[in-house]
């Protein structure tokens, strides 16, 4: 099997010959690990030859700091930062540098016309300057897997960075035109992504938004499927309708156990991370795993950064004997890797997966 055989056929559990590996380094670890390997200059997805790659995002038009600004009372605080969303971003302290204190600009509208007139991101030139068209090819000729990841937060999470949670539960429960208008503008704007993605040819498209917490799901299965199981399949069927042999991979941290059917149902092929803090991978893979595939497994609250190198190699052996011969588990950390996990963790991690035979 060439590279992009192997993964495929091991996402479709149809089997496979070498265990793939893959994770994310904050920026702190980014700079340990360079120096530990000596590839200053060298990012470490090619360092290390993930047969997953990045896109890049694409031509976005998005709200400057002065377009939003009246959203919060005319001032933000030195130093503070907006997203593309128009969310703002203050700095978090010297010990939590990579961490940010979010402020939602549409907190305080009490109008539905007020969302409507807000300055949303425009997506429709995404893939005008051939920049991801390009990067989906080189990709592809070099034996590699394009995911467009970009795209986690694609409704529920996009909608609440910016309306504040309270206020958007409020809303949904009161059934109020804002949120309907919110919500609706967001997953216009997704579908538009997802358009140009498929339209581009790239192989996996990386959707999410946490739904769990750690002990319980955050909202009931009823308000989920009303308010957001529609649109997240409005957003699915447009990249397989353009694309159908697209990947639709789908992140949530925390317990989610109880939409999972659902996500199923709504076109997610592959789920993301299965967080073993908050959920048991041999439960979850007995119960669905012949019906979606997964990515992740490994925690990152407790293995990743408290295990020891030969715990981390037993776990993620084991984790690969669970999904078994067919496949379905890309064994990977569950979420970024922070400043306490040990360089000989990572190693021990991806000796397991290259010693590894299915």
């Amino acid at each position: 099997m060439s590279r992009r055989e192997n993964l495929f056929s091991m996402y479709r559990r149809t089997g496979y010959q070498n265990a793939e590996f893959s994770f994310s380094l904050c920026p702190a670890l980014v700079e340990k690990y360079r120096q530990a390997e000596n590839t200053a200059g060298c990012d470490y997805p090619s360092h290390y030859d993930f047969t997953l790659r990045d896109i890049p995002q694409g031509k976005i038009f998005y709200p400057s700091k002065s377009d939003v600004i009246a959203y919060y009372g005319g001032k933000l605080k030195d130093g503070t930062v907006t997203d593309i969303w128009g969310v703002a971003h203050e700095k978090g302290s010297e010990a939590a540098m990579h961490m940010t204190r979010m402020l939602h600009p549409l907190e305080n509208v009490s109008d539905a016309s007020e969302v409507e007139n807000y300055p949303f991101p425009d997506f429709s030139h995404l893939a005008e300057d051939g920049a991801i068209l390009q990067a989906v090819r080189s990709i592809r000729e070099s034996d590699h897997v394009s995911i467009a990841s970009g795209f986690q937060c694609t409704i529920w999470e996009t909608a609440w960075y910016l309306r504040g949670m309270e206020a958007l539960m409020i809303d949904m429960m009161e059934n109020n035109d804002l949120a309907h208008v919110l919500f609706d503008r967001i997953t216009e704007i997704s579908v538009c992504r997802a358009e140009k993605y498929a339209g581009c040819g790239v192989d996996i498209l990386f959707l999410g938004d946490d739904i769990g917490m750690q002990r319980s799901i955050m909202m009931s299965v009823g308000l989920w499927k009303e308010w957001i199981f529609p649109r997240l399949k409005k957003v699915t069927h447009t990249a397989k309708n353009i694309k159908p042999d697209i990947l639709i991979q789908y992140h949530s941290c925390g317990y989610i156990e109880p939409f999972i059917p659902y996500l199923i149902e709504a076109g997610v092929d592959i789920l993301n991370p299965v967080q073993p803090e908050c959920m048991d991978f041999s439960e979850i893979h007995r119960k669905y795993g012949d019906k979606i595939s997964f990515n992740g497994t490994l925690g990152t609250q407790t293995l990743m950064p408290f295990g020891s190198p030969e715990e981390v190699y037993s776990k993620t052996q084991e984790n690969l004997r669970i999904a078994g011969r067919a496949g379905g588990l890309l064994c990977c950390p569950t979420h970024l890797l922070e400043p306490e996990v040990p360089y000989e963790n990572v190693l021990a991690y991806m000796q397991a997966c290259k010693e590894f035979r299915p």
